[in-house]
């Protein structure tokens, strides 16, 4: 799945020639006239090249044989084909990035977006591999598409070369070991980009690395942080650190095309003034005519052009190379976990028995130990259950399990019997009411920040607004200026909002769905003060049993502050990723050593020397 540069040769050259067939469907799909444009086009400026020369022959000679009239008409002739190359050349530019604008920005960037956010998981977008290459086709359905049509540039350069070829044939068969020495830069070039190729993909962590940097020290989230501590200058130092670390790999990569490209050009250049020598050679010696000569000349000019124009779109071809690659590489992936997943069974209507975790497991990409390890327990249909423990302990990886956001490594998730990797994701997921801790923002109105969490009624106004009760959010959204309508986010120009008024419109977004099968609420007030995260929750379990009596949902809470969670029907506590105990909060705590029982007890010793009870907040 790789894809590197140099390898299996035969393999990646069939998989460029079927991207660039896809392409080439995209492009007649979106503006078949500019899409025939491109062949006509050059087609006609090697017609003019071609005719140009072969006019100017006529001249000379026909000048030379005392022939005015004849001598008159090719002139003009090699004038009108010298103009239709002008013109066909300036069409050829615009039509042509016209077209690749269009396929580029309306097919192949939203196909690239789309196939990174419609797999089931999360697990690609924690992978150094899978970011690296994202790194890489940021923004890179421009270059994409241009291969397709540098490609064919390339076709008719070598078209145009073989009829220029022919033409010096005419005058002297030796002439046609040109054709060796026009192929020598191309050759040449395509092992100088081999080399930027890699060096690219090589550096693309330490360019994630300064850009992530970068955004760190211009968010006003982390600018507080920053300011207070001082670190400014050691962000920007190893910003510059990890930026000259990939320039300067990428820098030695560029010198050493360079030196390809020179020695390319240098012997091309041999071959082509031993060509002119031996020309002029046989015009001295009167084996040849002068008409010959100015054949010679001009389609020799003509070839040094075709070469150069050549190796432009081969070059073109070679560096998309970079992009090429990363982006096959990211269909495979795509194609594989999709072909890995097979799951085809709906998600059933109501939950009767529940959900059954059966020693499940999981560890995240590059860790040392497991985040969760032999989790078996179950959790019946139409209970609230409470995630408990400290941070690290497999709380929200058990929640994304759930959710299908990662696949177990071991054991397996049992809804009502069936095994959840047989049920059908997206099924899935429309039956699924989640918020999580580290919550979207999306840069749109109030009203469709909520209607998203339920696509096909997010302009559902009578839902949204019951969403926002839900949510305990109809306060805010009397206080804003245009209420639902009113633009947010305040870097794209809208209404600034605090943490934990996002907060809120994350819960309202989890409450668009009225009919859930699992409800999972990952800390989903961590931002609020303690009076609103006690309605919040008050609400939330309202809302649970009521879905539990119409569904039978499963509701999953995490939370820290265990006066939250004292009213759950199961309380499970997490501890290195393990489930140490389940139960209410009644038999938990009559366990006088127990987990649970210590983490209640603590928190609530630590609030009272305060002077707060268990669970309020500053």
């Amino acid at each position: 799945m790789t894809g590197r540069p140099g390898t299996d040769r035969t393999g990646s050259i069939r998989r460029y020639l079927l991207l660039w067939a896809e392409l080439l469907v995209d492009s007649w799909r979106r503006a078949p006239v500019l899409t025939a444009m491109q062949f006509v086009i050059p087609a006609g400026m090697a017609a003019a090249v071609t005719g140009g020369a072969l006019a100017l022959r006529a001249a000379v000679d026909a000048l030379i044989a005392a022939d005015p009239p004849a001598a008159v008409v090719a002139a003009i002739a090699a004038g009108l084909a010298g103009a239709a190359g002008i013109v066909l050349g300036a069409l050829d530019s615009h039509t042509a990035g016209i077209l690749i604008g269009k396929v580029a920005v309306l097919d192949l960037n939203p196909r690239i977006h789309r196939a990174i956010t419609t797999l089931d998981g999360l697990e690609h977008l924690e992978r150094t591999d899978f970011q690296d290459r994202l790194t890489l086709l940021r923004n890179a359905g421009w270059e994409i598409v241009l291969s397709l049509w540098s490609a064919n540039g390339v076709l008719f350069a070598v078209l145009e070369l073989t009829v220029m070829l022919l033409l010096l044939g005419t005058v002297n068969p030796w002439l046609l070991c040109l054709l060796a020495f026009a192929a020598v830069p191309l050759w040449f070039d395509q092992r100088g980009n081999n080399a930027v190729i890699r060096a690219d993909l090589a550096t693309a962590e330490p360019i994630r690395r300064q850009r992530h940097l970068f955004d760190l020290a211009t968010d006003p989230a982390s600018g507080k942080e920053i300011r207070v501590a001082g670190t400014g200058d050691e962000i920007a130092r190893r910003q510059a650190g990890a930026w000259d670390e990939a320039m300067r790999q990428r820098f030695r990569a560029r010198l050493v095309a360079a030196g390809w490209r020179t020695t390319g050009w240098l012997l091309f250049t041999a071959g082509f003034g031993a060509a002119l020598a031996l020309v002029v050679h046989q015009a001295a010696n009167g084996t040849g005519s002068a008409g010959d000569l100015v054949l010679a000349v001009t389609v020799a000019a003509a070839l040094r052009q075709s070469v150069s124009t050549g190796v432009h779109y081969t070059t073109n071809v070679a560096s998309a190379g970079r992009v090429i690659e990363p982006y096959l590489w990211l269909r495979d992936y795509v194609r594989a976990n999709r072909d890995r997943t097979g799951a085809t069974t709906p998600a059933p209507a109501r939950l009767a028995h529940g959900i059954t975790l059966d020693r499940v497991g999981y560890r995240y990409p590059g860790a040392t130990g497991p985040a969760l390890a032999e989790v078996s327990v179950h959790l019946p249909a139409g209970s609230v259950v409470a995630l408990v423990g400290e941070y690290g302990s497999g709380k929200t990886t058990l929640v994304k399990l759930l959710g299908k956001l990662y696949r177990p490594d071991s054991g397996r998730i049992l809804v009502d019997g069936i095994p959840l990797d047989e049920l059908e994701t997206a099924a899935w997921r429309t039956r699924i009411s989640a918020t999580f801790q580290d919550f979207g923002r999306f840069p749109t109105r109030f009203g469709e920040n909520v209607g998203v969490g339920d696509l096909p009624h997010r302009t559902d106004r009578e839902r949204i607004a019951a969403a926002v009760r839900e949510a305990d959010a109809t306060g805010l959204v009397d206080r804003l200026p245009d209420g639902l309508d009113t633009e947010l986010d305040a870097s794209f120009g809208g209404t600034d909002l605090s943490e934990g008024q996002w907060q809120k419109i994350a819960l309202a977004r989890a409450a668009m769905r009225p009919r859930p099968l699992l409800f999972l609420l990952d800390e989903p007030t961590a931002s609020l003060d303690a009076p609103s995260e006690q309605e919040i929750f008050d609400r939330q379990m309202e809302r649970s049993r009521r879905r539990a009596a119409e569904t039978g949902a499963v509701t999953v809470i995490v939370s820290h502050r265990f006066s939250t969670v004292t009213g759950a029907d199961l309380i499970l506590t997490l501890h290195h990723g393990r489930l140490v105990e389940a139960g209410s909060h009644r038999e938990l705590t009559a366990i006088p050593d127990g987990r649970y029982a210590t983490l209640y007890r603590m928190q609530a010793e630590a609030y009272t020397r305060r002077g707060r009870p268990a669970g309020a907040d500053d």
